[in-house]
């Protein structure tokens, strides 16, 4: 079973009917990329050209559990570092990913890379993931009639993929384009083949806007595409009080609604969102729940020393 975005391909263990009886079958259709509601703290997650865009080191670690209190829900798990080298031109850093529904998880290693051209106020990037996805199940977590069912056997495979993203940021306005994932992905499972992944597109733009002195206000957007699939459209609008507090609201396909608050604390910043569905979001009445946190700051001589950029 598969569902688009935010209703991912989802298999159910024990007790989990609800799910089966709410959504229905759909026909098998390659997995969604996970789905990220804090995009704006930790761009890394969807665009490799955002390594080292800040001048500085990083590590940020972000936790999902979407449609929580439902058994076998989706739970997604990042973690990236990158910095910048060499005068700051070049960025380098690393990223895994796991996403677990159900008995599958899909865990994903890759090395980050990008190269940054300064303009007038501004700078263009241009950035690489090249990676492993590796795809687990576990059978036992799903109550299968015929226990000699080859479609629920044990399998493991691992899988080359790459991806590419560019970024233009500015202080006032950040522009990105990605394909994280540029390589359809396909498993053998029973004599059946299965897409585990199909390429996703993703454009993302921010502007700041300097109400006075203290108070920025910074509206966002977040469009998401892939073929055999509807569009996915986030808007956000969120307020920031001295560059250390922001609290937001947003929207997904005015379907999902949620609520973003953060805190920056020296070299450390915490986000969290509440996401809050609709009557009309699959019939699925539960929250899901978002938290990054990240890490921010120069060891290199030319990194920027100024006050804390994530």
């Amino acid at each position: 079973m598969f569902w688009n975005h935010d209703n991912r391909r989802r298999h159910f263990r024990h007790g989990s009917v609800l799910l089966i009886a709410v959504l229905g079958w759909l026909p098998a259709r390659a997995q969604q990329d996970p789905v990220y509601a804090q995009y704006i703290n930790n761009p890394m997650a969807i665009n490799p050209a955002f390594a080292g865009s800040n001048n500085r080191f990083n590590a940020n670690v972000q936790y999902r559990t979407q449609w929580a209190g439902i058994e076998a829900n989706p739970i997604t798990f990042n973690f990236n570092s990158h910095m910048s080298v060499f005068q700051n031109k070049v960025g380098v850093g690393i990223q895994v990913v796991q996403d677990k529904i159900g008995e599958n998880t899909t865990t994903e290693f890759a090395g980050v890379y990008s190269y940054k051209i300064d303009l007038n106020n501004a700078s263009f990037s241009f950035g690489l993931q090249t990676g492993f996805i590796r795809y687990t199940n576990d059978p036992s977590r799903v109550n299968v009639l015929d226990s000699g069912d080859p479609l629920f056997a044990n399998l493991t495979e691992t899988k080359f993929n790459t991806g590419a993203g560019l970024l233009l940021k500015s202080d006032r306005y950040t522009v990105g384009l990605s394909v994280p994932r540029l390589l359809p992905t396909t498993i053998s499972q029973g004599g059946q083949e299965i897409e585990l992944y199909q390429q996703h597109v993703y454009l993302f733009g921010q502007y700041t806007l300097f109400v006075n002195e203290d108070w920025r206000f910074k509206p966002s957007t977040l469009l998401r595409a892939t073929g055999g699939a509807p569009a996915s459209v986030d808007l956000n609008a969120t307020f920031n009080f001295q560059e250390l507090y922001s609290a937001g609201l947003f929207t997904r396909n005015f379907k999902t609604y949620g609520l973003l608050v953060q805190a920056v604390f020296k070299s450390m910043r915490l986000g969290y969102i509440l996401e809050l569905p609709s009557g009309s979001d699959s019939g699925l009445n539960f929250t899901s729940h978002e938290i990054t946190l990240g890490f921010s700051m120069p060891v290199l001589g030319f990194h920027d020393r100024s006050m804390i950029r994530f």
